[in-house]
């Protein structure tokens, strides 16, 4: 009997030591979902819906210095540039499934009233470093405006956004997005990881590792295919930033 239970709590303590499963992180939201669209609030509504670890949306600093949420600098249909025009003549702008771009704070009161998801808050990069201070101070603002400070990551391609963000949130995981980078410049940064493309980790596998010795974390973007997706969960990310969520949560419960 005690060695029936001394080799089952050594099958436990095996199963313990096997490199946790990624989180999942809808990428622009769950936007790929029906009725949706990139970045739009409906988005997060269906990646909250599922039960992801997180969803992702990309934020700029108008003109007239508001923040919007949008991906892409220029509209494709209008030639509007998300910094070069003010909120007003950008909010008018439609989504595919009829939403208005929205306002930072319109997407936040949605984040607010949906506490089980994460916000991983993507700042665009700006045409010069004093607009992108700006800007870090105003998303500032607006996370502890709407209560979602504690629950929101940031993520940034620029240095000058991570760092701003790192003095005025010391304690927030702030993720370089730009791959040019390994993990130990990271880590002489203080940020909390890195956020890399598929195409650099696998350009760099070791740096996965390496992060990992560091005490820093990794997220891969943006995988879509099940065998990216294995590929990586092998690898021992711990975050994995996708376009359909449900492939991969049903991939991670097999």
């Amino acid at each position: 009997m005690i060695r029936q239970l001394v080799l089952a709590a050594a099958v436990l303590l095996a199963g313990g030591a096997a490199t946790a499963q990624p989180k999942v992180i809808a990428h622009r939201g769950y936007w790929t979902a029906p009725g949706s669209a990139q970045n739009s609030r409906t988005s997060f509504t269906k990646a909250d819906s599922i039960g992801v670890y997180g969803s992702e949306i990309d934020v700029w600093l108008t003109a007239d210095n508001r923040l919007i949420v949008n991906h892409d600098r220029h509209h494709k249909d209008t030639g509007i540039d998300m910094e070069r025009n003010t909120a007003r003549e950008i909010t008018k702008i439609v989504l595919p499934n009829g939403e208005n771009i929205p306002t930072l704070d319109e997407y936040l009161e949605l984040v607010a009233a949906k506490p089980h998801t994460r916000l991983i808050l993507e700042m665009k990069s700006l045409s010069e470093l004093q607009r992108e201070d700006l800007a870090a101070e105003k998303i500032v603002r607006a996370l502890r405006k709407h209560g979602v400070l504690e629950r929101t990551d940031i993520i940034a391609f620029s240095i000058n956004a991570c760092l701003a963000f790192k003095k005025l949130l010391p304690d927030t995981k702030i993720y370089y997005l730009n791959g040019d980078l390994p993990p130990r410049s990271i880590k002489e940064l203080g940020l909390a990881g890195i956020d890399y493309s598929m195409e650099d980790l696998r350009r760099h596998p070791h740096w996965v590792e390496q992060a990992h010795e560091l005490g820093l974390e990794v997220n891969v973007w943006t995988v879509d295919s099940e065998e990216e997706m294995k590929y990586f969960i092998e690898l021992g990310v711990d975050y994995i930033t996708t376009d359909y969520p449900e492939r991969l949560q049903a991939l991670l419960t097999r």
